[in-house]
């Protein structure tokens, strides 16, 4: 059988790009999508052809700024030119911030809903059709626990957009269906190894507001970051996270399973899921839409 011709958002580090190599690493053939190819990320392009060199995987560098149509069109359709297909597509990218919701501007948080949501938007319109025309596939999306589990305040804006992501992979799951294409939403919990979330997460541009919170709230998100990683047990390093991705993707079609959670300080999110994705099974037995929660092959 033929590996998986995988495209990946969001891959220049963090999950994205550990995500990559253990997708390379289990045999296919993967795009790995970053911005700025030539520019700021031009040394990560050159750690992707290291690694495939080092270990004799197909890992590719691909220019895909999630943010912009135009490069999504152009990453899509060279894999198409090449391929003939895209058989795994796995939205990864995004972006973090940190600070009182209120010292936001609503310019920034549109920055941020660009990048955690209208991103994936983009990258579906681009793939969808010919996931569809092939009547399989798999889209991946990389979540977050805190969409259903205990949240942490001063990360509002961030925890708002994933939200927003992980309602589109539900709806779009069941629209999917009948075409044959999968979908699992993979949940991963705040990891603090492995990751840069926190050292390059945004700040807000207000900081005379910022200024008036630490008054009261003085070091509030150091103190989260810093309880966040004594609640992760040893060992839990974002590896995890690929390691899960890439099994889910080496199943056979139709045996992928349609929510995971990765959380090792298990944040409650993983409990409540269980509930919304009965609930949404039930509901969908009353209105007879059962088909949609499994994938017609």
């Amino acid at each position: 059988m033929s590996k998986n011709i995988v495209v990946i958002t969001g891959a220049s580090s963090g999950f994205g790009a550990l995500t990559a190599r253990s997708l390379a690493d289990a045999g296919n053939t993967v795009y790995a999508g970053m911005r700025e190819t030539e520019g700021r990320n031009a040394p990560q392009v050159q750690a992707v052809a290291g690694y495939a060199a080092e270990h004799a995987v197909d890992l590719r560098a691909i220019e895909l700024d999630v943010n912009s149509q135009g490069s999504v069109d152009a990453a899509i359709a060279q894999i198409i030119a090449e391929h003939g297909r895209i058989d795994v597509l796995v939205h990864n990218a995004g972006h973090m911030v940190t600070g009182p919701a209120e010292a936001f501007t609503p310019e920034q948080l549109a920055e941020l809903y660009n990048v955690n949501v209208l991103s994936t938007q983009r990258v579906n319109r681009a793939a969808l059709p010919h996931l569809r025309k092939a009547g399989k596939g798999l889209v991946l999306w990389v979540s977050s626990s805190s969409v259903k589990g205990g949240t942490p305040p001063y990360l509002a804006p961030y925890f708002a957009a994933k939200a927003g992501m992980d309602s589109l992979a539900v709806s779009y799951a069941a629209e999917l269906a009948r075409w044959g294409v999968e979908t699992s939403i993979v949940v991963p919990g705040s990891f603090t190894s492995g990751t840069n979330h926190f050292a390059h997460s945004g700040h807000p541009a207000d900081t005379a507001i910022e200024t008036e919170y630490e008054t009261k709230y003085p070091g509030l998100i150091e103190q989260v970051a810093g309880k966040l990683a004594a609640l992760a047990p040893e060992g839990a390093d974002a590896s995890l996270v690929s390691d899960e991705i890439a099994r889910i993707v080496a199943l056979p079609a139709g045996e992928r399973p349609y929510r995971v959670h990765i959380d090792p300080a298990n944040d409650g999110s993983e409990e409540v899921s269980e509930v919304a994705d009965r609930i949404r099974r039930e509901f969908y037995a009353r209105v007879d839409l059962t088909d949609l929660l499994t994938v017609t092959q």
